[in-house]
């Protein structure tokens, strides 16, 4: 079994990333045979998977793995940042570029000369930032945000994203061209419920890391524990599953994890059972008539009725938009931090 940890890993404990990774299950262990393929080409990269399924552990990896490991590997998350600062932080600024610009700044790019510049969350760069991207990636070379001057990069990009580009491409949002340029080596990684022999040796590796943290003496898993944890969807993947453990060791009694300590919750079949409350909506082919759907509910009286449709409206928009906040808040005319701010009060956000 092969084993990956992030070297900040506790920095990361109040994050969505994923901190180890183990590879038992066969198709992980096909996937680490395909990252062994494309580390050391020079080839660009796109890993694909849900958010906390070991992204930016994987780009780590190929660093890790590629001529380029002596070099900086700089992790940038494309979503993190408003639209206005994107260009400078991506690509820097000189001193009076914009107000507030008191000083030449380099940008990740040229942070990461010679190594690899990570780009999380690439589908939510804007438009006119992938226009720059593409030009980038194809000159080899950055102008820092007011000034006319070129600066010869070095870099290897590896992209990741937990949308369809392809669909994102399709609508609009993302550009073909930057698609097919960072296309060139794509590797897929599988949420957590498609490798079910990863779940248990990550459970374990959970509980020697944190009881040895929390001082505690070893913990272990019951039959039932282990169950359930094989029956759980995961959607939260790694990360959902060291919180699990982290709760789990916290309250278990005689250093024996059991099945309701875990406190495992499926916000997905949450949200499927709280729509079930819904009348049924017109076939996708036949136009829908919102008034009577709305009349529908009126007629039933509910309790919080504009919170329940707004809530409805929100986590139906998310997953449509497959967990892209950006797009969601395109979608809905609103913008992503009201997004993000209704998602984590209704509980879709951890």
């Amino acid at each position: 079994m092969s084993l990956l940890t992030h070297p900040n890993a506790r920095e990361l404990t109040k994050s969505v990333r994923a901190t180890v990774l183990v590879f038992k299950d066969p198709r992980s262990q096909e996937l680490l045979s395909r990252i062994e393929r494309v580390a050391p080409s020079e080839a660009n990269a796109l890993i694909i998977g849900e958010t906390g399924t070991g992204k930016e552990l994987v780009a780590r990896h190929i660093h890790h793995l590629s001529r380029r490991s002596k070099e900086p590997f700089v992790a940038v998350n494309c979503g993190a940042f408003p639209e206005t600062l994107v260009e400078s932080e991506l690509f820097g600024h000189e001193k009076g570029a914009f107000t507030g610009a008191t000083a030449n700044k380099a940008g990740w790019f040229e942070a990461a000369n010679g190594g690899t510049l990570f780009l999380d969350e690439i589908g939510d760069l804007p438009l006119a930032m992938q226009v720059k991207l593409l030009r980038v990636l194809q000159e080899r070379e950055v102008v820092r945000l007011g000034s006319r001057t070129p600066v010869p990069i070095n870099v290897r990009v590896i992209a990741a994203t937990n949308v369809n580009l392809a669909d994102a491409v399709v609508a609009g949002h993302f550009r073909e061209d930057l698609f097919y340029r960072l296309h060139v080596a794509t590797l897929r990684l599988p949420p957590l419920r498609e490798r079910p022999g990863d779940i248990l040796p990550l459970a374990e590796f959970f509980i020697q890391e944190h009881c040895q943290r929390l001082g505690y003496n070893r913990a272990s898993l019951s039959l039932d524990a282990e169950r359930v944890l094989l029956g759980h969807s995961w959607p939260g993947n790694i990360r959902e599953l060291e919180n699990a453990i982290h709760h789990a060791l916290l309250v278990c009694r005689n250093e024996v994890v059991q099945p309701n300590d875990l406190h495992l919750v499926d916000m997905r079949t949450q949200a499927i059972r709280h729509e079930e409350r819904l009348p049924s909506l017109p076939a996708a082919h036949a136009p829908v008539d919102l008034d009577a759907v709305l009349n529908q509910l009126f007629e039933k009286n509910l309790p919080n009725l504009y919170e329940h449709i707004e809530e409805t409206i929100f986590r139906s928009a998310y997953r449509f938009c497959h967990g892209n906040q950006l797009q969601t808040g395109r979608l809905l005319g609103i913008s992503r931090n009201i997004v993000r701010a209704r998602l984590e009060k209704i509980g879709e956000l951890g």
